[in-house]
């Protein structure tokens, strides 16, 4: 049986893909290592946590000790590499925890990865999961490609590219088997309202401001979360070793744009006047290095692996809108945090 590590798989992204991964290989046995700091969120999988062929570790990446342990006591196959700071904002509060989990917790995996497996690489994978973020920032024409040259503006998106050069270094100089994806803005179940969309969504609910940055006209490209699992899992078993791969939605947004779809979709959901949760829009101060627009090209991924996105955004949009209107709990428990009570103590 093949031991599978998922890092980060309480985490938004990483609980589509543990869930995907456990449900759909039986034949493997996947271990879900997570810190359970406040993005983390074990409600997330409660539906798979008692499958037999899935293990749940609480640790933190930056923890060189203790990855050092867990890769002594489990003979790995593979990594999916999905554990990290995300939040832009939160990163240019306290950019150093930035550094610490998505440079140095890096670096951790890929130290014991190597020293594992320096005697073996055959059938081994060490998978990253990165962000189009460290290209920097899009004029009006153009698409990220898996060639464009780094250029990131923001401290999360500085740490996640040098944790990406980190990895094809390792490849390079260690011969470690990898393959690493650059994806844009993903969207879907189980997102922590501290995002765009799962925010507004609440705040809709609730009467609150919708706070828009700037003129609200950065453009981004927007991925349904589930379609993205799918391409891991493509990129994963069919990727080219040493290989990058682009992971996009096909489509781009003004942010403007997609808070007026979201407020006339709620309003029909929830049977409000169209044009009520528009009145909640609030322009607020610009963050500080904002990149006016990211958008890519998912042919590389497309052509050589036949993924792309199986929902339009106007269909993600509403299965999104609709899972957290029939989710209320979930988000009532994430937004007061006592989705932390039960499993911080069962894992202290």
């Amino acid at each position: 049986m093949k031991k599978i590590l998922i890092t980060g798989g309480a985490g938004f992204i990483g609980s589509h893909v543990v869930r995907r991964f456990v449900n759909k290989y039986p034949e493997y046995q996947i271990f879900n290592l997570d810190a359970l700091t406040y993005a983390g969120n074990l409600e997330n999988i409660k539906d798979i946590e008692n499958q037999s062929n899935y293990t749940f570790v609480k640790g933190n990446i930056v923890d060189e000790s203790f990855i050092n342990e867990l890769f002594s006591l489990h003979n790995f196959d593979g990594i999916l590499h999905l554990a990290a700071e995300s939040h832009v904002d939160r990163s240019i509060e306290d950019p150093l925890a930035f550094v610490k989990t998505n440079v140095i917790g890096t670096m951790n995996l890929l130290n014991a990865a190597k020293n594992q497996w320096k005697n073996n690489f055959e059938a081994k994978r060490f998978y990253h999961i990165s962000t189009d973020e460290v290209y920097g920032s899009l004029g009006a024409e153009g698409l990220f490609t898996e060639t464009t040259s780094y250029d990131p503006n923001s401290p999360y998106s500085a740490s996640k590219a040098s944790s990406d050069h980190f990895v094809r270094a390792y490849g390079e100089t260690y011969g470690l088997p990898y393959v690493l994806t650059n994806c844009s803005n993903n969207y879907g179940s189980y997102h922590f309202p501290e995002k765009l969309i799962p925010l507004f969504i609440n705040n809709i609910i609730n009467n609150k401001p919708l706070p828009v940055y700037g003129d609200g006209n950065y453009t981004r490209d927007w991925l349904f979360v589930e379609d993205h699992a799918i391409a891991i899992d493509l990129v994963f078993h069919e990727g080219k070793n040493h290989e990058t791969y682009n992971i996009g939605g096909f489509n781009e947004w003004k942010n403007i744009d997609l808070v007026k779809l979201l407020c006339q979709i709620m309003d029909e959901k929830l049977g409000r006047s169209q044009g009520t949760s528009q009145e909640l829009i609030t322009y607020v101060k610009d963050r500080p290095g904002h990149d006016l627009r990211y958008a890519i090209d998912a042919s590389k991924i497309n052509k050589e692996l036949g993924w792309k996105p199986s929902v339009t955004f106007e269909e993600g949009l509403e299965k999104t809108i609709n899972w957290y209107l029939n989710n209320e709990e979930w988000l009532q428990n994430v937004t007061s945090g006592s989705y932390k009570d039960y499993y911080q103590k069962q894992y202290s």
